[in-house]
């Protein structure tokens, strides 16, 4: 088996974090490698990752305080 079956996690374009903001607060989101998740700490919402895809919608994202 080679690494890539082993994880099937993908990564995310550098570039795309660059440019991605939250959408509800505008502000900026830092990636959580180890959750596939992008944190708005300002929104308080976790946006998931799916096969390499930010999933940018507020009914999508779980909330920081669960």
């Amino acid at each position: 088996m080679t690494d890539s079956a082993a994880n099937p996690r993908k990564e995310i374009d550098r570039k795309l974090l660059e440019i991605l903001v939250c959408p509800l607060t505008k502000g900026p989101l830092r990636y959580d490698a180890a959750q596939q998740e992008l944190i708005s700490d300002s929104a308080g919402l976790a946006f998931p990752i799916r096969d390499g895809i930010p999933i940018m919608l507020p009914d999508e994202a779980r909330r920081l305080d669960d």
